[in-house]
């Protein structure tokens, strides 16, 4: 509870105030059956004046305990609300932080029910411990005195009322317990298998899987049933059986003092005020029962969080002044594996770029590509080896540096709900209209932007949907280049487009970025044919360098791939 604890802090105050009217709300529930007795031995005695003062003390007390009561939930839900506020807000921007290994570990589905479903149950926890955590052993421990005091001939009903609810209670919350860790693992699949239906909804079509997809679903969602209805069965059997054991209190109080009810008719009001404390003695333990269910389903929620908070980043920087690179890359026997994988993805990979080059990087499937690219912004970190850009290990560039210099334009292009606007300025933040200008231009994105009635501040849908393919990789390489980095990677960002939209936007790139260092990551040789130098990648190593060229002749998985591809670009 730790974690939750120092966020509590900052809601001294609100704490407080929910902390003492508690006290106030247990104070008037405590006093009321006793003044109860009072008015009932008053009536008993036909004393009109005691009654009416008795009864208005009594009204009073009980609204002084509603009045405590609504500033108390009032109090409990700022701190409720303003805790599980901050600790979304503290555990998404950790979240921030991770690196893509970070994010592969937990999984997305898994760490967006955490920032939600879970932090929903601290939040519950928080709300009922401030309703309820001072008022359980002071209404226990008051009502038990009082009503032993009230009636001391039935002490031992007390005792056998507390005995066993605290069984029923221990007995029923020892089963759930073991099922709310299965409830938090099974909503995170839930969540899982929705958001890849719903992103996926296209290939589910197309392929007619609808059937097979409901059958997945069906299969976890029954599983998370299962496990909610043992704890809904276990809670509603314990509730019955609360009422039967009270009940069962009462009567037998009833039978056991009607005796003493003929040689004293006043002790009417005592047993008045016994039955009331007795209900009171059991509602403490109830209302503690429900406290250590909801808590300890919210210590799972809760250890679910400290793992968020935990986890160490994969990749940190250091800090320091900005620093100024320039776009030369280098890689120094480089090995990278992927997490988990024994195979490594790139071997002993040794090259070096100036700055203002064009390098084409080449090669089949799985080859290597895409992850050589991803070590130049550093997503992730070489296992050996060392990656420089501007002469310096990346492991010892500031964040801020970093992004300033290195710009990359993946091949799936990713745009945000908003405006195109927005979008663009998350290259440059501080992008104007003639920034807009200019990228578009480079990407060839101005053409459709113009037709467009708002223009850049036209809407972006959710996943950019009101965009085709090639219009969304336009859009990105247009944030990649707005804020004009030494170094510019494009991972095989043109697949998209129509053979003379990239030939355009390849001519922009040259004579308009000509200072910077482009790195085009192909699967066509025609999209690399023109450049200064490109790397060849076979089964995770540098197998050849040099131009267009030079590898027809000299290198044979070069020439094999461009021989496989030169039919189809005759034909094309």
């Amino acid at each position: 509870m730790n974690i939750v604890m120092d966020y509590v802090k900052k809601y001294k105050k609100e704490t407080i105030i929910a902390l003492f009217t508690v006290i106030i709300m247990v104070m008037s529930a405590l006093w009321q059956p006793k003044l109860l007795q009072q008015v009932l031995e008053a009536i008993i005695k036909e004393d009109d004046n005691q009654m009416k003062s008795l009864g208005m003390y009594l009204i009073g007390i009980a609204v002084l305990g509603l009045i405590a009561g609504v500033f108390n939930t009032i109090f409990s839900a700022k701190v409720a609300q303003g805790v599980s506020a901050d600790i979304r807000e503290a555990a998404f921007r950790k979240i921030q932080t991770f690196s893509f290994a970070n994010i592969e570990e937990f999984s997305a589905g898994s760490l967006v029910v955490r920032l939600t479903n879970d932090i929903t149950q601290i939040q519950n926890v928080i709300m009922i411990a401030l309703q309820s955590l001072f008022r359980i052993p002071i209404l226990f421990i008051g009502s038990f005195a009082l009503a032993m005091i009230t009636l001391p001939q039935l002490w031992w009903i007390i005792i056998l009322l507390v005995v066993s609810v605290v069984i029923i209670t221990m007995l029923s919350f020892s089963q759930m317990g073991k099922h709310f860790t299965i409830i938090q693992d099974l909503i995170d699949r839930v969540n899982l298998l929705a958001k890849e239906n719903l992103l996926g909804i296209r290939v589910v079509k197309s392929f007619v899987q609808e059937k097979n997809e409901l059958k997945r679903f069906s299969k976890v969602s029954d599983d998370l049933t299962k496990h909610n209805v043992i704890v809904g069965t276990l809670f509603s059997v314990m509730i019955p059986l609360f009422m039967l054991v009270a009940n069962l209190a009462v009567a037998g109080a009833i039978f056991f003092v009607s005796d003493l009810v003929k040689g004293d008719p006043t002790v009417i009001g005592g047993m008045a005020s016994f039955m009331s404390y007795l209900m009171q003695i059991m509602m403490a333990i109830i209302i503690g029962g429900m406290m250590m269910m909801m808590t300890s389903r919210a210590a799972v929620s809760i250890k679910r969080i400290k793992e968020i908070m935990e986890a160490v980043p994969a990749i940190t920087y250091v800090d320091g002044p900005e620093q100024e690179l320039d776009g030369q890359v280098e890689f120094e026997n480089v090995t990278f594996h992927y997490p988990g994988d024994d195979i490594p993805t790139l071997k002993d990979v040794s090259f070096s770029i100036k700055q203002g080059e064009q390098i084409g990087v080449v090669g089949a499937t799985g080859a290597g590509k895409s992850t050589l690219a991803q070590l130049i912004p550093r997503l992730f970190d070489p296992s050996e080896g060392t990656v420089k850009v501007g002469g310096v290990d990346l492991r010892e560039v500031n964040e801020h540096s970093l992004r300033k210099t290195v710009s990359f334009v993946l091949q799936k292009a990713i745009l945000f709900s908003g405006t195109i606007s927005e979008n663009l300025r998350q290259g440059k933040k501080d992008a104007d209209e003639k920034d807009m200008n200019r990228a578009t231009q480079i990407a060839q994105a101005r053409e459709f932007i113009e037709k467009l009635g708002l223009q850049y501040e036209a809407p972006v849908e959710e996943r950019s949907s009101n965009f085709s393919g090639g219009q969304k990789q336009r859009l990105s390489i247009s944030r990649g280049v707005i804020g004009e980095p030494k170094i510019l990677i494009l991972d095989d960002s043109t697949s998209a487009l129509d053979a003379r939209s990239e030939g355009l936007v390849k001519e922009a790139l040259e004579n308009d970025l000509g200072d910077t260092t482009t790195i085009i990551i192909a699967q066509k040789i025609s999209s690399v044919v023109n450049a200064d130098r490109i790397l060849v990648l076979d089964k995770g190593r540098l197998v050849g360098e040099g131009t267009h060229k030079e590898l027809v002749e000299t290198n044979d998985v070069y020439r094999e791939i461009y021989e496989t591809q030169k039919g189809k670009d005759e034909d094309e």
